[in-house]
């Protein structure tokens, strides 16, 4: 039989999973982006501007760095349901 202790361990461990998740990855990965300065159609002024290779280079650096403001956002939910579930059991 599943107790609300069972639950909210389960929460909690869901927020320090997705907690150690995001530092990581973000140290790792969250600064990674790909230099888009060598391919063909680079806007050297305005490098959100470029075209061809470039573009489709500088549009995937910029959705990376969106997926990881993501993950925060996700995080911020699941610390909210821990929060309204140890509430309720005051």
């Amino acid at each position: 039989m599943i107790t609300l202790e069972t639950n909210i361990m389960g929460m909690i461990g869901a927020f320090v999973g997705i907690a150690i998740l995001i530092g990581i990855s973000t140290t790792i990965l969250g600064n990674t982006v790909s230099d888009c300065s060598t391919l063909n159609g680079y806007d050297s002024t305005t490098p959100s501007a470029s075209t061809s290779w470039a573009g489709q280079c500088e549009s995937n650096n910029e959705a990376t760095q969106n997926a990881f403001s993501l993950l925060v956002i996700v995080l911020v939910v699941v610390a909210a349901v821990v929060i309204l579930t140890v509430v309720k059991l005051l």
